[in-house]
């Protein structure tokens, strides 16, 4: 009790006569050799995603703000990015949802079968994206397997803004699946049987006890199919038809000015598609933080 006491009114080190504190031990990392392993991530990032990224943007930014406006803002182009932005963007949305239900079956299912659906939803990760866009375009043509009976009633489901959002529904699925669905696995049980005590229904549990759980990684779902999409072209290419103002997506486009030796033009367009990706990842990943703080 003494010591304790002594200790408690020790004085100041600045005091007369007080002892100098003992210089703090600096803390060892967990994990050996961080600052080599730390050099060698900023070396990467910078040599494989700064640096080009810095080209980009200085090249386009020597065609001056007049040049650069004229590259990337034709009417062609103003109507690549809308519709680039609306079909990844309802693309995204769809694959978030489907994703949240696939990811939920998969969590749920024990038996061989479940371990074939597992495999089968990274099917479109293993395949070249152009696989997609043939299959796709074989069977929604006026002569396809489903085209036959969907042509008829209206649907176009190849040469059309349709069929885009199908095969980017394809590629961007399984993001949105495979960050769902560990988030599931580790739910707890019991706080779903406690709200059935207490009477909540199985619609009730679900959207006031697992949903909120689930929110900040749907989020994070969405925002990776949402990048896939937006710079998708493999699979497009070969189901959309790339008719200018109707079915031409950005990075069609931007391949069509290189071809025509338009790096320029090309060059500017790119950097718009690179500040419209940035802008929409930033903002899902601030509100995915959000909905990760309400949810602790």
């Amino acid at each position: 009790m003494i010591a304790l006491a002594h200790d408690t009114h020790r004085p100041p080190a600045d005091a007369p006569g007080a002892r100098p504190l003992p210089p703090r031990r600096r803390r060892r990392a967990v994990l050996p050799g961080f600052g080599l392993s730390a050099a060698i991530t900023s070396l990467v990032v910078t040599t494989l995603v700064i640096l080009p990224l810095a080209v980009l943007v200085l090249r386009a930014a020597s065609l001056g703000p007049a040049g650069f406006a004229a590259a990337a803002w034709t009417p062609r182009a103003r109507a690549a990015y809308a519709v680039s932005l609306s079909a990844a963007g309802i693309a995204a949305a769809v694959s978030s949802l489907l994703g949240l239900v696939v990811a939920w079956v998969l969590a749920r299912i024990d038996a061989p079968g479940g371990r074939i659906l597992d495999a089968l939803v990274d099917v479109p990760l293993a395949l070249p994206t152009a696989v997609a866009g043939l299959v796709y375009s074989a069977l929604y043509v006026k002569t396809g397997w489903l085209g036959q009976w969907l042509v008829p009633l209206g649907i176009h489901g190849a040469y059309s803004f349709l069929g885009i959002v199908l095969v980017l529904v394809f590629v961007s699925l399984p993001f949105a699946v495979r960050v769902v669905q560990p988030v599931i696995e580790s739910l707890d049980r019991e706080t779903e049987e406690a709200a059935r005590i207490l009477g909540a229904g199985r619609s009730q549990t679900f959207f006031r006890v697992v949903l909120p759980a689930l929110l900040p990684a749907v989020v994070t779902g969405f925002a990776l199919s949402l990048a896939r999409a937006l710079g998708e072209y493999g699979s497009v290419v070969f189901i959309s038809g790339n008719m200018p103002f109707r079915t031409e997506i950005a990075p069609v486009l931007i391949v069509a000015r290189l071809e025509e030796f338009a790096y320029a033009e090309a060059t500017a367009i790119a950097v718009v598609l690179l500040g419209l990706s940035v802008s929409l990842l930033v903002t899902v990943n601030a509100l995915q933080q959000r909905l990760a703080a309400n949810s602790q």
